[in-house]
């Protein structure tokens, strides 16, 4: 059994794949097998691969897109590691990253997932994200994004991982029925961190275990699709997992925050998949807050308190895409990142 399973989910990646399973070959931590998923890419990315430096591969060729989230969840099920470690097919891992993984993982024995330092792949000056931070009025942020490099934060914690470098332990990704299928993409990565906060699942932020990442390397950032189900999916995650009395508190704040969004979308010729993508997302609101589905929210096993500490507050905040990573408990003051029930 490997300690490490790393699963790249790819579709249509191009030559960034290749440079992502090179920096795994060179990875100084030799303890993991890459579990590559192809979601029916149309390009030649899965063609000729080189994988001989990689201690064990495995390719798992799909018949239709199965989005991110369908991706990792098919991955994880043939994983055999203890930790999953996802890598985007647009990412380089530093030689260390694997290594800086695993020793954190012996420093906090009760943490079950962690968010890596992600640099821009073509800007190393400038940072990609340290973590996914989640404001209170319903809008989820890449933490440092675009930021230059001295806003790197220490290690601490933040609200969940990234996506394209997260972290997870394989027992609990797969007790919360990993991602939520229904988003596909975008967001999910924020959807199984609020869940897993609600069990009472910390996260900390490792500063020293590092990818490079391309971002919106493969798919245009601000295209149609994405601006669709980055922000419906925002407004699932929102109604889903916020707590009833930490909803009806900041529902005044998330709607004048989606109308000043909307406002900004009119201004730049966006508005009107803007307001379908709303659409989308308020007609389906109900729906995911129901309690019949794998991935419906867990019961909340800490408080009210808690679960606001974990969230940022400040709209300036997010709008500057400042981190939002807190100091670690004192040494006194063990890390309770592991739920009751472990």
């Amino acid at each position: 059994m490997p300690f490490f399973s790393v699963l790249i989910v790819n579709y249509n990646g191009g030559d960034f794949l290749a440079g992502a399973l090179k920096s795994l070959e060179q990875q100084t931590f030799r303890d993991f097998e890459v579990i590559l998923v192809d979601n029916n890419s149309t390009d030649s990315s899965i063609d000729q691969l080189e994988t001989t430096g990689l201690p064990h591969f495995t390719i798992l060729a799909q018949s239709e897109n199965l989005g991110f989230a369908g991706g990792n969840n098919i991955a994880a099920k043939s994983a055999r590691g203890r930790w999953l470690a996802l890598l985007n097919p647009d990412a380089v891992a530093d030689p260390h990253w694997l290594e800086r993984v695993a020793q954190a993982t012996t420093k906090f024995p009760k943490c079950v997932h962690f968010a890596c330092t992600q640099y821009a792949l073509n800007e190393p000056e400038r940072l990609d994200g340290v973590g996914d931070s989640y404001l209170a009025f319903g809008i989820p942020w890449r933490g440092g994004y675009g930021l230059p490099s001295s806003f790197l934060p220490a290690q601490g914690l933040c609200f969940s991982p990234c996506g394209a470098s997260a972290i997870i332990r394989a027992d609990i990704f797969r007790q919360f029925n990993g991602f939520d299928e229904r988003l596909f993409c975008y967001c999910e990565d924020v959807d199984l961190g609020f869940r897993m906060q609600l069990a009472g699942h910390r996260c900390i932020f490792l500063p020293d275990a590092v990818v490079h990442h391309a971002g919106s390397g493969i798919t245009d950032k601000v295209n149609d699709f994405a601006e669709f189900h980055g922000t419906r999916n925002r407004i699932w995650v929102y109604w889903k997992n916020m707590p009833l009395p930490l909803l009806l508190l900041t529902s005044p704040g998330h709607i004048l925050i989606s109308l000043y969004l909307l406002v900004r979308a009119w201004m730049h010729g966006r508005c009107t998949v803007m307001l379908k993508a709303t659409s989308a997302g308020l007609r389906g609101a109900r729906t995911m807050r129901c309690k019949d589905s794998p991935w419906a929210a867990p019961k909340r096993k800490v408080s009210l308190l808690r679960i606001a500490h974990e969230m940022a507050w400040n709209p300036f905040r997010m709008s500057n895409h400042r981190p939002h990573v807190r100091p670690l408990p004192r040494p006194d003051h063990k890390v309770r990142a592991e739920s009751a029930e472990n």
